[in-house]
């Protein structure tokens, strides 16, 4: 069991590996396989994101990611891989939330990284508007090319 065990953590920090070098297909490999050996429910929030990002599973992929938080819901990498889920899936406002409540459980460098890169949208120029109004949407345009905004 030791032996085995042994194996499967190597094979999960192969699989964190690959994912940093942007490798999701064969972290998912490594991350299939470290599962098959030894059950950790804390490694499935990686094996969500994934599984969302290669194979287009996006709903099994935050409930892998919602049990590794149901077991660990102080980490915040479970809050980024969720967020990740997110983003694949195009739910970009759901992203965000995930990263905030990652970034309340103590955050990281990665969080942060994928947070200045979503950005946040800018309040409407005219707030009594609703954000899709065409005035504005033009006015907001108009501003934004000439870098007033």
């Amino acid at each position: 069991m030791q032996v085995n065990s042994e194996e499967a953590v190597k094979l999960y920090d192969r699989a964190v590996a690959a994912l940093d070098a942007g490798e999701t297909s064969s972290a998912l490999a490594f991350l299939e396989r470290a599962l098959k050996i030894f059950d950790n429910a804390c490694w499935y929030s990686y094996l969500g994101y994934c599984v969302a990002k290669e194979r287009g599973q996006v709903r099994k992929g935050v409930e892998l990611c919602g049990s590794a938080l149901q077991q660990e819901p102080e980490n915040p990498i479970h809050f980024l891989n969720l967020a990740r889920v997110h983003l694949v899936a195009g739910k970009k406002v759901e992203a965000l939330q995930a990263l905030r409540e990652g970034m309340n459980c103590g955050g990281n460098a990665e969080i942060l990284s994928l947070l200045e890169k979503i950005g946040t949208r800018k309040p409407p120029v005219f707030s009594f508007l609703p954000r899709n109004h065409a005035l504005n949407r033009v006015v907001g345009l108009v501003l934004d090319r000439l870098k007033l905004r």
